[in-house]
């Protein structure tokens, strides 16, 4: 008698157990649960795809900055240039009357037909 109560029960225990797993996979394969499954899984790549290409800029602007210093180190531009000299006639002149100013001195032309 108990023999037969324990089979009972677990083909019972059994029976419950196949029919959920049944059950679950049925509810997995419904055509609302794998448009969500893939929605899901299309905006974790995305994310990912964002990270990696966020990654990549960060690393080539990293680079790119460190190769600039490089390469200005090399040619010397980075060097602090020679400031030229003070311009001194600037304090000969005559600012306070402006018709002193000769616009003859000028040594550009504006006839245009000289360049014919």
């Amino acid at each position: 008698m108990f023999r037969r109560t324990f089979w009972f029960t677990t083909g019972v225990a059994a029976g419950v157990w196949a029919t959920t797993k049944v059950n679950r996979k049925l509810k997995q394969l419904t055509p609302e649960s794998l448009a969500r499954t893939a929605g899901n899984k299309a905006i974790e790549a995305g994310h990912r795809l964002k990270d990696r290409a966020v990654d990549f800029a960060l690393d080539v602007r990293d680079n790119m900055a460190q190769r600039e210093e490089e390469l200005g180190e090399v040619l010397g531009i980075n060097s602090d240039p020679e400031l030229p000299a003070p311009r001194r006639f600037a304090a000969i002149e005559n600012r306070s009357n402006p018709k002193s100013v000769d616009s003859d001195r000028t040594t550009y032309s504006y006839n245009r037909n000289e360049d014919h």
